[in-house]
Formats: C-alpha cells, structure tokens, sequence
C-alpha cells in the first residue's frame, strides 16, 4: 500500500511538471506573438527560440519565427524555419504560404510555385495564395498561365477587385485591350469605394489616349484617398499630356508632400521646373533625387545642364565627369564640359573635350550615321521607364517599371491596426526606459510626481513620460531579462514591497510579458491603493493587452477604424478607464492622464468624453500639442470641422508637424 502511495505520489509531481513545462511553452508563444503583434521582431525570435529548445517537435515556434524573419527581409532565415515547419507538420497551408512569399522575394519562381499550389490543396479557397500564384506567372511572363490561375480565383471569388486589377493587367499584356477595360470595369463595379481601381482605370484610360476620362477616375481615386502619392503622379502625368503644366506642378507639389522620397516626383518636378526656368529649384529636386538614387547618371545628366545655366560651373564639370564615366560616347556630356570648362578658366580641358567631339564627328563622316544610330539613340516616346538608362531620353518624364515582384499579397503585414485606418490618434502616454528620437526637438514631458517618483526608486534607471516608445537592441532586452531575475529575488524576500513589484511589472512590459505586469501591479495595488503611479501603470499595460489580445498577431480577424475597436473588447477598456479614475483622484493635476483617458473614450466612441479630457489637459499645460492634436480629430469626427483644424493647426504650431499633412488630407477629401 505504502509502495502504491509513493508511486502515485511520484506521477502527481510529474504530472505537475509536465502542466508545468506546457504553461510555460504556451506563454513564450503568447508572449512572442505579442512581441510579434507589437513589430518587436527581434525579441518575438528570441522566445521563439525558447520555445523551440523546449519543444523542438512542434512546428509553430519554427512557422512564427520564420514570420518575424519575414518581416526582417532576412527571406533565406525564414525560408529555413518554414522548412522545419513543414517538415514538423506537412498539413498547414499557411507555412507553404509564407515559404512561397519568402521564395519569391529572393526570385525562385518555379519553387514559389509549387508551394503556392501546396497551399492550395490544403485551403483551395484562400484568394491570397491563388493571388500569389498568379503573381508567380505573371513575373514569369507566363500570361496565359495567369490568365488561367486569375479565372480559376473568379469562380470561387467573383467579387473580388483585386483579381479583376490583375486579370487586367494579364489582358494589356496579352494585348486584348477591350479584354482589359472590360475587366477593370468590374473591378469598379465591385468595389466603387476603393481608390486602386480608379487608378487602375485611370492607366488604362492613359495608354488609350483618353485624357479626360483618366483625369476625372484619378480625381476620385484622389477624393477617396487624399494621401496617395501615386495618385498625384498619375493625375501630373495625364495633365501634362494635356498641357496642363500648371495642374501637373501642382499635383507634383502635392505627391512630395504626402511622400517626401518619391523619386517620380522629384524627377519629374525638376523637368518641369527646368523647361520653365525655375533652375534653382530643379536642382533642388535633383538634388533629392540623387540622395534617393546616387547612381542615377541621367538625373546627374540634368544637374549638370542646370548647373551651368546658374553659373556653377565646378559642380556641373563634376556632374559631366561622372556622366561621361558612365557614358564614355555621349557627345551631349563632352560638349557640355568643354563648355563649363571653358567659362571656369580650364582652357586645356576645354581644348581636350573640343578634341574628342571632332574626332566624334570625323568618325561618324568616314562610316555613316548609321553605324552609331543605335549608340545611345532616343526613342520618340514623351517618358521612359524608370529602368530605362537610356542616357539621350534624359529630358523625359518618368513613369514607373511594370514591376511585379512586389505586389505578393498576405495577411501578415504588421499591425492590423493599421488597416482601414484614415488618420491615427497619437498613442497614450506611457512609463518607460526608452523613447524614439524625435525629428523635431519638442520639450520634454515633465511630471514634477514623476520626478519624486524617481528619486524614490533610488539607484533604478529613471523613468520617462513618452508616447513614442521605441523597440529594445538586443543588449537591453537582455538587460531587463537579467534586471527582472534579481527584482525577483527581492519581491520573494519582501512579497509587499510595491517598489521592486512596479519596477519587475515594467520590465515584464518592456519584454512583452503583458500576464506578468498585470499579475505584479495587481499584487502591488493591493499593498498600496493610493499611490497614483501603480494604476497609471496598470491602465497602459492593461490597454496593450487588450490590444494584443483583441486583434490577432496574424489572423485576420478585425480592424480599427476611425480610432473605434471593432469586436468584443470595448467593454474591456472600461477597466483602463477605471485606473486613469482613480489615477484623476490621486493627482488631478497630472495632464497625461486625462489625455489617456480620453484615447480610452475615442476606442468606447465616446468622442465628447474624450473632448472634455483632451481639454483640461491642454488646460493644465497649454503646450502639449498631442492633446491638441486628438482633441482635433475628435472635433473633426463629430462634425465640428472649423475648431478641429485650429486644434490641428496649433499642434502643428507646437511641433507636431504631420499635423499639417492630416489638415490636407481633410481638405482634399472634402471636409471642409
């Protein structure tokens, strides 16, 4: 009898040790897809890590962490991972997914292929993967396997636009141009309120030759989305076909504006500005254009003609050295030379250049124009490519390369926050060791409580006030890990010592561990219900748990719009809302927290609430812009347009400056 007790007394310890070890797995992937939700690629790897040394025969860990490597564009890493992942288990369509997106990035077509039609056996109705395929054929100029893979997908999915766009793009390439209308046609009559299809027609009207009815779709495709640059490209190009100079600066102007690195813009702004004369500003964009592309010979090409026109005479010889290095026959560039030479003083340089280009000149009497006509000859096209290095088509408007290797489609593209969002609130305010630097230098938040505060931690890193945290090197999140092991010590020799409860919950919350500060603050609050910075702490911790808990790290299973959670979890904010209560009581003069609480009412779509809050912040420090700034989008979506853009305008004022850009976007959608 004793022998049986002692037995099952043995499986009870190892049972527990077994639930044990599995808790523990299960919150490294929690914690992991947490840090993966949160773009903290780095960190998500090393609990993934974890979770693979502990259990190396699952096939999750290998699948998640190729997913982070993915995003890292480390293609070769994460390809390695889904080869474990398929390896471990050989049914889940989403590891041949993402390995398919991993080998075509690194253009290992025929590979891509086959694992694209492997996810397909295991989800024949995953519209992604058969985009994919798609794709595939498309970037192997395999059109009427395109043609095929795209019908297949509308017979299953016949409403979506998407689909129609590439079919689209398949019948212009096979030539079948009405083919092509008809199909993007559908796609508008599908989906009338998405901007890419307008666009999409707006190209096929282009390389018709309809003008007009190409400017009237992007008009739209513009009214739908202010903030595309691309849009403003394609209207400029339209508008200068049809003349309208004027209305494509303008449009040039607005696409810098919403993407400062665009090198279409830039490019095509500084033609334009270099036919009417503008040449200092031209070569400012050239300028941007050659920061973006240093080997851009043709862009060095026009920043040298413009150089010489303003009298700058050794920047351009410069120019149309390395132009000539580049394109050792191009009479344009030496003659150009020879001609900055000679107005520098550089009579023998000069002589030299004027040499060659008679020489030139006797090479092409002997043998006839037509043994050098296809030397760097210029087609009668108005643009080129931007692949085209064409050097005579310098003076051409750039249009973008049919390029195809960048438009795979997954579900897995970062935070799904982002999706279907018009403009964003600035974040709530948290307690941190690390913040982003800023590209303006803005005043620092300062908490005279906060400041006590730290002197009461003593020898701890002190804390900042920030809602722009940044994500951890590798060295710090080792740090934290190492800080909460000896904070742990500590807690286990005084269980009430709130001090080392806080500091080992904000560790926790920097390495993502979100269970473990809540579990640590919750501890803390019922040693100390009256100190203001515990439930501060818990009300941003709690919201990035419900955060990462309310929308999936990977699965496609809601959205945010307008700032309002979409799903279940609204209910769950409340709690947030209690803690920044209770932090109001304790210290009503603390501005942060009625500017938190007021993001907590934008997610319960409690706007006015979130107004009054956002307003007795700026009440308490006239300066803080990002209090303007929400109290501005609040206005603006509650119809109070006029006082939403003061709101806008003074955050700007304050250094906020993307405030100006989310004014434009307004005023070009029509709500003002």
């Amino acid at each position: 009898m004793t022998l049986c007790r002692a037995w099952v007394s043995l499986l009870v310890v190892f049972a527990a040790m077994l639930c044990h070890a599995q808790l523990n797995t299960v919150r490294m992937m929690e914690i992991g897809r947490n840090a993966l939700y949160f773009e903290d690629y780095v960190l998500s790897i090393q609990y993934f890590n974890q979770v693979v040394d502990a259990k190396p025969f699952l096939h999750e860990p290998y699948f998640f962490r190729g997913l982070a490597k993915f995003y890292l564009d480390d293609y070769t890493g994460a390809e390695r991972d889904l080869d474990v992942a398929i390896e471990k288990n050989p049914y889940v369509a989403r590891s041949y997914q993402l390995r398919g997106l991993c080998r075509a990035k690194m253009d290992s077509l025929a590979t891509a292929e086959n694992d694209f039609r492997m996810a397909i056996k295991y989800d024949p109705q995953n519209a992604n993967v058969w985009q994919n395929l798609a794709m595939v054929a498309m970037q192997s100029e395999d059109w009427e396997k395109a043609s095929r893979v795209i019908d297949s997908l509308l017979l299953f999915s016949p409403r979506n636009s998407d689909a129609y766009l590439l079919r689209m793009q398949v019948s212009m390439n096979l030539k079948d141009t009405a083919h092509a209308m008809k199909m993007v046609g559908m796609a508008v009559d599908y989906d009338r309120y998405s901007p890419e299809v307008y666009d999409a027609r707006a190209i096929m009207y282009y390389q018709t030759g309809d003008y007009e009815a190409a400017e009237k779709d992007l008009d739209k495709a513009i009214d739908l989305m202010p903030a595309r640059s691309g849009s403003y490209i394609n209207r400029a190009l339209v508008r200068y076909h049809m003349n309208n100079l004027r209305g494509a600066m303008e449009d040039y102007d607005m696409a810098v504006y919403v993407e400062p690195a665009s090198f279409l813009a830039h490019y095509n702004r500084g033609l334009l500005r270099m036919n009417v004369g503008d040449d200092n500003r031209a070569i400012e964009d050239f300028d941007k254009v050659l920061e973006i592309d240093p080997d851009n010979t043709l862009a060095r090409f026009n920043r040298a003609l413009l150089r010489e026109n303003i009298g700058e005479y050794k920047g351009a010889i410069d120019d149309y050295s390395r132009v000539i290095e580049d394109y050792p026959n191009f009479e344009q560039a030496y003659r150009g030379r020879a001609s900055a030479r000679r107005k520098y003083g550089d009579k023998k340089g000069a002589e030299a250049d004027e040499r060659w280009l008679l020489k030139r000149q006797i090479d092409i009497y002997n043998k006839g124009v037509d043994a050098f006509r296809e030397e760097y000859s210029a087609d009668n096209d108005k643009t080129r490519k931007r692949s085209d290095e064409n050097i005579r088509n310098y003076n051409k408007m750039v249009v973008a390369d049919d390029s195809y290797s960048n438009k795979y489609t997954t579900e897995y593209r970062g935070k799904i926050q982002h999706r279907n969002v018009f403009v964003e609130l600035e974040p709530m305010f948290v307690l941190t060791y690390y913040q982003d630097e800023q590209e303006l230098e803005r005043l620092a938040n300062y908490y005279k409580p906060l400041e006590e505060l730290n002197r009461m931690l003593g020898d701890a890193q002190d804390l900042l006030l920030t809602n722009n945290e940044r994500a951890l090197s590798e060295m710090e999140v080792k740090y934290r890990f190492d800080n909460i092991n000896v904070l742990s010590e500590f807690v286990s020799k005084d269980s009430l010592g709130t001090r080392n409860l806080m500091l080992r919950a904000l560790d926790c919350y920097l390495v993502q561990d979100l269970e473990a500060s809540m579990a640590d603050l919750d501890h803390a609050i019922a040693a100390d219900s009256v100190s203001w910075n515990l439930y501060f702490v818990r009300s941003f911790v709690r919201a990035r748990q419900l955060e990462s808990e309310g929308i999936d790290a990977v699965d496609d299973v809601g959205s945010v719009t307008n700032g309002q959670v979409v799903g279940p979890f609204g209910l769950d904010y409340r709690l947030v809302k209690e803690d920044l209560d209770r932090v109001i009581a304790l210290v009503p003069d603390f501005a942060y927290a009625y500017f938190n609480r007021g993001n907590v009412s934008v997610k319960l779509s409690d706007y006015k609430s979130a107004i009054v809050d956002y307003t007795r912040a700026i009440e308490l420090n006239d300066r803080f812009a990002e209090a303007y700034f929400n109290r501005g989008l609040a206005r603006m979506y509650t119809g109070n347009v006029n006082e939403g853009a003061a709101d806008l305008s003074k955050a700007g004022e304050l250094g906020l400056f993307q405030a100006y850009n989310v004014m434009k976007r307004f005023k070009y959608s029509g709500r003002r």
